[in-house]
């Protein structure tokens, strides 16, 4: 089942719906729910995001990190990216579009990184998103965002809220170049027929709320570099307990 969800956030600034091909958001109830959109940005705009990701790639190689378990990719986070194109991600108007997109009410608390897959990465371990997370004191105001590590010591507890996937710099990708996503409805991945696989098509992006079955995997096997900005929006801790239940949050 597919379909158009229209997002009911407040008008952003013209600055940053300029940014936007369109706001046709497409939305996938299996194998859990999802939003997927194609051709997100602008060209001009997208080029920019693919020239910022080049740059920091050749500039600051050294500030990456390896990620283990979900490809083996390398990241640098969002929090050292606030001086280019890249920067959106981290901005409140980006927050509140993907919070309003999704129905979610998140806190401005943002954690995320741009990633890249090298040529045969791994595939991924299985995960469904529900790790917590600790903030800075005091919470974000309602124009505002925070990172991990801004500003003094986390001591807030939130979870992560909402997933966002965007792919860029993967050109001409073909099936059977590999370095997709695959989204599942369980842990386990014994049912191929119940997983759904998400092609690294360049200005796509994927979105889905943080739930106990919100399962997802890097496929890797990937031919050529596999370039991307994966990133969460994070809930108060004791708001995914509630609804989730403490045993839940953290599971693997």
């Amino acid at each position: 089942m597919t379909g158009v969800l229209t997002s009911r956030v407040q008008t952003p600034p013209a600055w940053f719906t300029d940014l936007f091909a369109h706001r046709r958001w497409i939305r996938r109830t299996g194998p859990f729910p999802h939003i997927y959109a194609r051709d997100i940005f602008v060209a001009d705009f997208y080029q920019r995001l693919v020239d910022d990701y080049a740059r920091v790639r050749a500039e600051r190689i050294d500030r990456f990190h390896r990620v283990i378990g979900h490809g083996d990719p390398t990241a640098l986070g969002l929090s050292e990216l606030r001086d280019g194109p890249l920067a959106l991600f981290a901005t409140r108007e980006w927050h509140d579009l993907i919070a309003g997109v999704t129905g979610v009410a998140a806190t401005g608390d943002i954690d995320g990184s741009v990633r890249h897959h090298a040529p045969g990465s791994p595939a991924g371990t299985p995960d469904n998103g529900l790790a917590p997370a600790l903030f800075a004191e005091p919470a974000p105001g309602p124009a505002e965002v925070r990172l991990p590590g801004e500003t003094g010591t986390g001591t807030r507890e939130t979870v992560r809220a909402v997933a966002v996937l965007f792919h860029l710099g993967n050109p001409d990708w073909r099936t059977g170049d590999g370095g997709e996503i695959t989204l599942r409805a369980d842990s386990g991945g014994d049912s191929a027929a119940s997983a759904l696989t998400i092609p690294p098509l360049d200005n796509s992006m994927v979105i889905f709320e943080c739930t106990p079955r919100s399962w997802h995997e890097y496929a890797g096997g990937n031919t050529a570099d596999r370039g991307s900005v994966v990133m969460w929006l994070h809930r108060p801790r004791h708001e995914a307990e509630s609804r989730w239940g403490a045993a839940r949050v953290g599971q693997r």
